[in-house]
């Protein structure tokens, strides 16, 4: 009868001790790269890779292909959600030994063949895709032959697997704080996002419904984007319109970015947040906590969005199954309260 191989015979093959063999077999410890790729080498070609595999024990996942817009890959306070998110997954990859392949598109939207040229050519594992959840994008990756997520981003046809914040339920959140203070009139600060940004829009509308409240005329306000900008712009813009702000006594901002604008234009207007009108945000970047009043937000476990990811891409290679559905993985979301928001007048 012929003997199983076992982690020493592994261990012996690749020249490496028994634990390193065990860290680099499950992704427990940081190690070079060259010490992770020679001992899966060994366990696969010892037969050992295949056998755990089996019984879903072992993270194959060596070579990742990133890609992300371009606008996301200059570090700057308009993306700090975004660079945290890439500096987590950094982070992870570097912990597991995985080798991460970048691709930065030459806009904001990602083209699927470049992408799936260079996934064959680094003969990655799996393609992380961040910030870009446009259909062509997604039906090109679908058929790429490896796992696919997308971070920050949604695919309502459920082709590839998915993680993001819980932008709907986080809202909403939001929103039953500014209730359970009294506040009704409440004004959505928010612009044409993404998907990602239209659940904000659904969680704000949620709470109302929940409430049994109705949802007021003319309490939605766009803005052009999401930088700070734009949201003085659009706040500035309405109090020419209006200085009640449609009888408004918090603002609920889509994003932490949008919160910043809208603070600055109502400190011009001598305007005291939050004793004439509370200001609440959404993301939690750090210059959020250096505003003037601090500005309460909903925090985003946007450091934890990549591990998630990894986890997704290896569960799929050791699944090893065509048939598996496509997964849409959403981390919770909490209210931090700091000096922006209080109880309407």
């Amino acid at each position: 009868m012929e003997r199983k191989v076992n982690l020493k015979d592994v261990a012996r093959d690749a020249d490496v001790s028994l634990s390193t063999a065990s860290h680099a077999l499950n992704g427990t410890a940081p190690l070079t790269i060259e010490v992770r790729e020679r001992v899966l080498n060994s366990a696969k070609r010892l037969g050992y890779l295949e056998r755990r595999r089996k019984r879903a024990t072992i993270a194959a996942l060596r070579v990742l292909l990133l890609a992300i817009p371009d606008d996301a890959a200059p570090q700057s306070d308009l993306n700090l959600v975004s660079w945290t998110i890439l500096n987590g997954l950094r982070k992870e990859c570097e912990r597991r030994g995985i080798r991460t392949v970048p691709f930065v598109s030459t806009g904001r939207r990602i083209d699927g063949n470049q992408v799936r040229q260079i996934a064959l050519s680094e003969r990655a594992d799996g393609i992380v895709i961040l910030n870009d959840d446009q259909p062509e994008l997604i039906r090109s990756l679908a058929s790429a032959g490896m796992p696919v997520v997308i971070i920050n981003g949604e695919d309502p046809a459920m082709l590839v697997d998915t993680v993001t914040p819980e932008n709907r339920f986080g809202a909403r959140l939001a929103i039953e704080h500014l209730l359970a203070l009294g506040h009704r009139r409440i004004l959505h600060l928010t612009w044409k996002g993404r998907t990602t940004i239209q659940r904000r829009y659904d969680g704000f509308s949620d709470a109302f419904l929940a409430a049994q409240l109705p949802i007021l005329d003319g309490m939605i306000l766009e803005a052009e984007g999401y930088e700070p900008r734009h949201g003085e712009a659009a706040i500035n813009a309405l109090l020419d319109q209006d200085p009640e702000m449609r009888g408004a006594t918090a603002i609920f901002c889509a994003a932490d970015n949008l919160a910043l604008g809208c603070l600055k234009a109502l400190a011009d207007r001598d305007i005291r947040v939050p004793e004439a009108i509370s200001v609440l945000g959404f993301d939690d970047i750090v210059r959020g906590e250096f505003s003037r009043p601090p500005l309460s937000t909903i925090s985003v476990p946007a450091d934890r969005l990549g591990a998630a990811a990894l986890s997704l891409i290896e569960q799929r290679l050791i699944a090893n199954d065509p048939q598996r559905p496509a997964h849409r993985l959403e981390l919770g979301c909490h209210l931090v309260l700091r000096g922006s928001i209080a109880s309407p007048r």
